[in-house]
Protein backbone atom coordinates (compact mmCIF):
# COMPACT_ATOMS: atom_id res chain seq x y z
CA UNK A 1 0.00 0.00 0.00
CA UNK A 2 1.24 3.48 -0.84
CA UNK A 3 2.33 5.48 2.21
CA UNK A 4 -0.13 8.33 1.71
CA UNK A 5 -3.07 5.91 1.52
CA UNK A 6 -2.16 4.59 4.94
CA UNK A 7 -2.74 8.12 6.24
CA UNK A 8 -6.22 8.16 4.72
CA UNK A 9 -7.06 4.85 6.37
CA UNK A 10 -5.71 6.09 9.68
CA UNK A 11 -7.89 9.18 9.35
CA UNK A 12 -11.01 7.09 8.99
CA UNK A 13 -10.10 5.00 12.01
CA UNK A 14 -9.45 8.20 14.00
CA UNK A 15 -12.86 9.59 13.01
CA UNK A 16 -14.62 6.44 14.17
CA UNK A 17 -12.73 6.51 17.45
CA UNK A 18 -13.72 10.13 18.17
CA UNK A 19 -17.35 9.60 17.21
CA UNK A 20 -17.43 6.55 19.43
CA UNK A 21 -16.39 8.69 22.38
CA UNK A 22 -18.67 11.61 21.52
CA UNK A 23 -21.20 11.63 18.69
CA UNK A 24 -21.02 15.40 18.17
CA UNK A 25 -17.21 15.53 18.37
CA UNK A 26 -16.89 17.19 14.96
CA UNK A 27 -20.26 18.93 14.70
CA UNK A 28 -19.64 21.03 17.81
CA UNK A 29 -16.59 22.65 16.20
CA UNK A 30 -18.09 23.50 12.81
CA UNK A 31 -19.18 27.10 13.44
CA UNK A 32 -16.31 28.49 15.53
CA UNK A 33 -13.10 27.83 17.38
CA UNK A 34 -12.24 29.05 20.85
CA UNK A 35 -8.66 27.94 21.56
CA UNK A 36 -7.06 29.05 24.80
CA UNK A 37 -3.54 28.74 23.43
CA UNK A 38 -1.42 29.92 20.52
CA UNK A 39 1.44 27.50 19.92
CA UNK A 40 4.56 28.72 18.12
CA UNK A 41 6.62 25.62 17.60
CA UNK A 42 9.21 24.02 15.38
CA UNK A 43 8.25 22.33 12.11
CA UNK A 44 10.15 19.23 13.24
CA UNK A 45 7.97 16.15 12.67
CA UNK A 46 8.91 14.77 16.10
CA UNK A 47 7.19 17.62 17.97
CA UNK A 48 3.42 17.54 17.28
CA UNK A 49 1.79 20.15 19.52
CA UNK A 50 -1.44 18.30 20.29
CA UNK A 51 0.19 14.95 20.95
CA UNK A 52 2.85 16.13 23.39
CA UNK A 53 0.36 18.27 25.34
CA UNK A 54 -2.51 15.77 25.31
CA UNK A 55 -4.91 18.30 23.78
CA UNK A 56 -7.76 17.87 21.32
CA UNK A 57 -8.67 19.68 18.09
CA UNK A 58 -9.95 23.16 18.90
CA UNK A 59 -7.76 23.71 21.94
CA UNK A 60 -4.54 25.02 20.36
CA UNK A 61 -4.07 27.47 17.49
CA UNK A 62 -0.80 26.37 15.88
CA UNK A 63 1.99 28.08 13.96
CA UNK A 64 5.18 26.17 13.16
CA UNK A 65 8.40 27.09 11.42
CA UNK A 66 12.02 26.00 11.47
CA UNK A 67 13.38 26.51 15.01
CA UNK A 68 10.21 28.21 16.32
CA UNK A 69 11.29 31.73 15.41
CA UNK A 70 9.42 34.99 15.95
CA UNK A 71 10.71 37.23 13.17
CA UNK A 72 9.33 40.76 12.96
CA UNK A 73 9.28 40.71 9.16
CA UNK A 74 7.53 37.34 8.90
CA UNK A 75 4.00 38.30 7.84
CA UNK A 76 2.84 34.72 8.15
CA UNK A 77 3.78 34.61 11.83
CA UNK A 78 2.49 38.13 12.46
CA UNK A 79 -0.86 37.37 10.80
CA UNK A 80 -1.26 34.26 12.94
CA UNK A 81 -0.29 36.23 16.04
CA UNK A 82 -2.70 39.06 15.35
CA UNK A 83 -5.59 36.73 14.60
CA UNK A 84 -4.93 34.64 17.69
CA UNK A 85 -4.66 37.65 19.99
CA UNK A 86 -7.16 40.12 18.55
CA UNK A 87 -9.82 37.83 17.10
CA UNK A 88 -9.59 34.55 19.01
CA UNK A 89 -8.54 36.23 22.26
CA UNK A 90 -6.14 33.51 23.36
CA UNK A 91 -5.06 33.71 26.96
CA UNK A 92 -1.66 32.12 26.48
CA UNK A 93 1.06 32.03 23.84
CA UNK A 94 3.52 29.16 24.04
CA UNK A 95 6.86 29.23 22.26
CA UNK A 96 8.09 25.65 22.33
CA UNK A 97 11.52 24.64 21.11
CA UNK A 98 13.06 21.21 21.41
CA UNK A 99 16.43 19.71 22.17
CA UNK A 100 18.42 18.41 19.20
CA UNK A 101 16.75 20.99 16.95
CA UNK A 102 18.25 20.71 13.49
CA UNK A 103 17.81 24.41 12.77
CA UNK A 104 19.69 25.44 15.89
CA UNK A 105 22.33 22.77 15.32
CA UNK A 106 23.07 23.95 11.77
CA UNK A 107 23.05 27.60 12.81
CA UNK A 108 25.95 26.84 15.12
CA UNK A 109 28.09 25.64 12.20
CA UNK A 110 29.64 27.25 9.13
CA UNK A 111 27.71 25.01 6.74
CA UNK A 112 26.34 26.65 3.59
CA UNK A 113 22.77 25.45 3.13
CA UNK A 114 21.49 27.77 0.42
CA UNK A 115 18.27 29.71 0.98
CA UNK A 116 17.85 28.45 4.53
CA UNK A 117 21.01 30.40 5.47
CA UNK A 118 18.85 33.53 5.56
CA UNK A 119 16.44 31.98 8.08
CA UNK A 120 19.19 30.49 10.24
CA UNK A 121 20.81 33.92 10.39
CA UNK A 122 18.26 34.87 13.07
CA UNK A 123 19.45 31.97 15.21
CA UNK A 124 23.06 32.98 14.68
CA UNK A 125 22.09 36.40 16.07
CA UNK A 126 20.87 34.69 19.24
CA UNK A 127 24.18 32.85 19.44
CA UNK A 128 26.04 36.11 19.03
CA UNK A 129 24.07 37.75 21.85
CA UNK A 130 24.93 34.88 24.18
CA UNK A 131 28.42 34.04 22.96
CA UNK A 132 30.10 34.59 26.34
CA UNK A 133 27.81 32.15 28.16
CA UNK A 134 27.96 29.54 25.42
CA UNK A 135 31.76 29.68 25.13
CA UNK A 136 32.05 28.56 28.76
CA UNK A 137 30.15 25.32 28.11
CA UNK A 138 32.75 22.76 27.05
CA UNK A 139 30.47 19.81 26.35
CA UNK A 140 29.15 20.05 22.78
CA UNK A 141 25.74 18.52 23.53
CA UNK A 142 25.23 20.66 26.62
CA UNK A 143 26.15 23.75 24.62
CA UNK A 144 23.62 22.84 21.92
CA UNK A 145 20.94 22.21 24.55
CA UNK A 146 21.59 25.57 26.13
CA UNK A 147 21.48 27.28 22.76
CA UNK A 148 18.06 25.73 22.15
CA UNK A 149 16.89 27.21 25.46
CA UNK A 150 18.37 30.63 24.74
CA UNK A 151 16.67 30.64 21.35
CA UNK A 152 13.28 30.01 22.96
CA UNK A 153 13.86 32.77 25.52
CA UNK A 154 14.79 35.21 22.75
CA UNK A 155 11.61 34.42 20.82
CA UNK A 156 9.58 35.21 23.93
CA UNK A 157 11.40 38.55 24.08
CA UNK A 158 10.61 39.10 20.39
CA UNK A 159 6.92 38.54 21.11
CA UNK A 160 7.05 41.06 23.94
CA UNK A 161 8.40 43.61 21.47
CA UNK A 162 5.44 43.38 19.08
CA UNK A 163 2.74 46.04 19.12
CA UNK A 164 0.18 43.23 18.83
CA UNK A 165 1.08 41.81 22.22
CA UNK A 166 1.67 45.17 23.88
CA UNK A 167 -1.65 46.56 22.71
CA UNK A 168 -3.46 43.50 24.04
CA UNK A 169 -1.62 43.86 27.35
CA UNK A 170 -2.70 47.50 27.55
CA UNK A 171 -6.32 46.58 26.84
CA UNK A 172 -6.85 43.33 28.71
CA UNK A 173 -3.64 42.16 30.44
CA UNK A 174 -3.55 39.03 28.26
CA UNK A 175 -1.98 36.91 26.83
CA UNK A 176 0.68 35.40 29.04
CA UNK A 177 3.71 34.19 27.07
CA UNK A 178 5.46 30.95 27.99
CA UNK A 179 8.84 29.71 26.79
CA UNK A 180 9.06 25.92 26.82
CA UNK A 181 11.47 23.30 25.57
CA UNK A 182 10.50 19.74 24.67
CA UNK A 183 12.90 16.92 25.42
CA UNK A 184 12.81 14.41 22.56
CA UNK A 185 14.82 12.00 24.70
CA UNK A 186 12.07 11.49 27.29
CA UNK A 187 8.97 13.31 26.04
CA UNK A 188 8.89 15.87 28.85
CA UNK A 189 8.37 19.62 28.53
CA UNK A 190 10.44 22.05 30.57
CA UNK A 191 9.23 25.58 31.32
CA UNK A 192 11.98 28.16 30.86
CA UNK A 193 10.35 31.56 31.20
CA UNK A 194 6.95 33.24 31.54
CA UNK A 195 6.14 36.79 30.52
CA UNK A 196 3.02 38.76 31.44
CA UNK A 197 1.69 42.28 31.11
CA UNK A 198 3.57 43.12 34.33
CA UNK A 199 6.92 42.04 32.91
CA UNK A 200 9.59 44.66 32.38
CA UNK A 201 10.74 44.89 28.78
CA UNK A 202 13.54 46.90 27.23
CA UNK A 203 12.19 50.48 26.94
CA UNK A 204 13.42 50.88 23.38
CA UNK A 205 10.93 48.21 22.27
CA UNK A 206 7.97 49.63 24.17
CA UNK A 207 5.04 51.31 22.40
CA UNK A 208 2.60 53.89 23.74
CA UNK A 209 -1.02 53.66 22.59
CA UNK A 210 -3.65 56.36 22.53
CA UNK A 211 -7.17 55.64 23.73
CA UNK A 212 -8.33 55.76 20.12
CA UNK A 213 -5.77 53.19 19.07
CA UNK A 214 -6.86 50.85 21.83
CA UNK A 215 -10.46 50.97 20.59
CA UNK A 216 -9.64 49.52 17.20
CA UNK A 217 -7.64 46.65 15.82
CA UNK A 218 -4.40 47.84 14.30
CA UNK A 219 -2.34 46.56 11.38
CA UNK A 220 0.81 47.82 13.04
CA UNK A 221 3.25 45.25 14.34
Amino acid sequence: MEAHKKLLLSNRAWVQEKIGLRKDFFERMVDEQKPEFLWIGCSDSRVPAEDITGTEPGEIFVHRNIANLVVHTDFNLLSVLQYAVEVLGVGHIIVCGHYNCGGVKHAMTHDHLGLINKWLHYIKDVHNLNADELSKIEDKQARLDRMVELNVIQQVRNLEATAIVQKSWAKSKIPSIHGWVYNIRNGLIKELVTSTSDSVINPIYKYDFSEEQLKHFSEET
